[in-house]
């Protein structure tokens, strides 16, 4: 059944990029380390497409151990050059520096008692912010509020969280609802974000 959905380049008929739509970007997401998982794999597709990285997204979970940020923040030199022989996950030092970081970093926040998703959440005064764009070429690459919340991860040690990457990622965990209005799932996604 063919139904309205939004303009994505190179999404029409593909059933992995169509299944991400559909159950997945734009859907608030509570748990601390699902937003977390999130946040480090838009990180590594800096430079790519979002494609690129759903295709490789459960060879990425396996390499990071279900991207437990316990079992990452103890990544020493064997796992990253394990990660960087891993032709199944994008190898770019960088990234899996920052990944391995940003593992510890996370934990450092709940140690000092503050959760990551209620940070995250406290950006958007804990509900979705709801747009009504009605064509791709309406929606921004970034948003004050994604600069607002890419200084703040910066300054908590974060790395590849560029305020593009932040409003992507923001989308995505349903931070912002910016499926287009006559995609069939904005108006459940903004019925979500009212309740």
């Amino acid at each position: 059944m063919d139904v309205p959905r939004c303009t994505w380049r190179g999404m029409a008929g593909d059933p992995l990029y169509e299944g991400y739509h559909d159950h997945e970007w734009g859907v608030p997401e509570r748990d601390a380390r699902a937003l977390w998982e999130k946040l480090v794999l838009d990180g590594f597709q800096a430079g790519l497409s979002w494609i690129t990285i759903l295709r490789k997204r459960e060879a990425f979970r396996e390499a990071f151990e279900g991207f437990d940020p316990e079992r990452v923040a103890r990544y020493g030199e064997a796992e990253r050059a394990r990660l960087m022989a891993n032709a199944g996950i994008i190898r770019s030092n960088a990234k899996i520096d920052a990944a391995i970081e940003g593992a510890r970093i996370y934990l450092a926040m709940r140690e000092r008692g503050e959760d990551f998703s209620a940070f995250c959440w406290s950006f958007v005064d804990g509900q979705p912010v709801q747009n009504a764009w009605t064509a791709d070429t309406g929606v921004p690459a970034q948003t004050p509020l994604a600069v607002e919340m890419s200084k703040a991860l910066k300054a908590k040690g974060f790395k590849f969280v560029g305020p593009v990457i932040v409003y992507a990622w923001m989308q995505a965990v349903g931070l912002v609802n910016d499926h287009l209005t006559n995609c069939f799932r904005y108006e459940p996604l903004k019925r979500m974000g009212e309740a």
